[in-house]
């Protein structure tokens, strides 16, 4: 079997601070050709958007894909709502988690795997003041104590 070719285009980096993560899924993205181009050249910014459920189907709002230098006539809205396609049960899933209270839908990262546009899209809980402060004191212990147990101090 081949070996997967994964490009990581865009990420949120974000993400991992501002949310619990419960799940993630891997979405293909609905997407016109000079779209595609702009997202090969890196211009795609998915900071702002989130993901939501519409009439059975999963639509990605706020993602900005820039228009494409030779698009021309075929270039679309840069913020338009973009369908992401999952199969059925995997929307139900999604529908069951956001129905409930403080569960959103946040992408984590657009790649590219074989050539097709993926999005990978979380569910997720907002964290409060004091659990981004845990999570800061706790990457910093581990900063020092990987600092003090360095080759470099023996």
């Amino acid at each position: 079997m081949a070996k997967e070719s994964i490009k990581i285009v865009s990420k949120n980096r974000k993400a991992r601070h501002e949310y619990f993560i419960e799940e993630v899924y891997e979405a293909g993205i609905a997407l016109s050709g000079t779209e595609v181009k702009s997202i090969r050249k890196g211009k795609v910014n998915i900071k702002e958007s989130y993901a939501s459920i519409d009439n059975g189907e999963a639509y990605i709002n706020g993602m900005h894909i820039s228009p494409y230098e030779q698009g021309n006539i075929y270039n679309k809205d840069p913020l338009r709502k973009r369908k992401l396609l999952l199969h059925k049960g995997e929307i139900r899933k999604l529908i069951g988690y956001t129905s409930q209270q403080g569960y959103s839908l946040i992408p984590l990262s657009i790649y590219f795997k074989n050539g097709l546009v993926k999005l990978e899209i979380a569910i997720a809980k907002g964290k409060k003041l004091y659990d981004k402060r845990h999570d800061i004191a706790k990457k910093d212990a581990k900063r020092r104590m990987e600092k003090y147990m360095s080759p470099k101090n023996y």
